[in-house]
This record gives C-alpha cells, structure tokens and sequence, in this order.
C-alpha cells in the first residue's frame, strides 16, 4: 500500500503482534484506517500512536489493560463517576453487623458471591 502499511508490515515494524495490533484498535488505542476493501492502513500517524504507546508503558511501567481501562473511564461518563465515587467511598460497617463480626460478615459474603458465580 503506497500510503501506509498493511497490519503484517506494520506488526513487523513495530513489534506488535497482528493479533495485538487488533486488539489495541478494538479497545480505541488506535483508529488506523480502512481500504474500501476493509483492509487497515497504518500510516505515520498510526506508527508514531504505536511508538509512542510503548513509551508510555515503559515509562509509567503500566500494562496495554491499564491504559485500556484509562480510555474507558475517559470515555464513559457513568463508569468515570462509578470509579470516582468508589475511590472516595470509606468503608462502612453495615448496620445489624457488630464489629467483632465485621470481618467474619465480609468473608462469608465474598464466599456467598464465589459460590454464585461457580454455579452460573
């Protein structure tokens, strides 16, 4: 392709995976463009987002799913607020519970929860 490359080349330039290529443009990392025949064309643009993605990670030695979820809560109003107040949120002893039972409550609910989701 005379204006960008194809995801092979582009993967063989960078140091990407195919297959890693595919999933940083599924979760929005990056947007590279489409032939009319639905083929990805990475161009400089593409190329320098890949560069300097990497540089990022080595930088703030952060993983590909961290940065994902970044781009999630920059781009998701509810889950943004979501993780906001969870941030800010203080643990609380439910009413009903005794403080000496506090803790026994959380372990068995979180035993409760696991034993839902196995049997799902």
């Amino acid at each position: 392709m005379a204006d960008g490359l194809t995801i092979h080349e582009a993967a063989e330039t960078t140091g990407w995976s195919p297959r890693m290529l595919r999933y940083l443009e599924r979760v929005g990392l990056v947007n590279p463009p489409r032939t009319g025949a639905g083929y990805r064309v990475f161009g400089p643009g593409e190329l320098q987002r890949l560069r300097t993605l990497r540089e990022l990670l080595a930088r703030f030695d952060c993983g590909l799913s961290d940065v994902a979820f970044a781009k999630r809560v920059k781009d998701d109003d509810e889950l943004r607020e979501a993780v906001d107040r969870w941030l800010e949120a203080e643990a609380r002893r439910p009413e009903g519970v005794a403080t000496d039972d506090w803790l026994r409550w959380e372990q068995e609910k979180h035993q409760r929860l696991l034993a839902h989701a196995d049997a799902a």
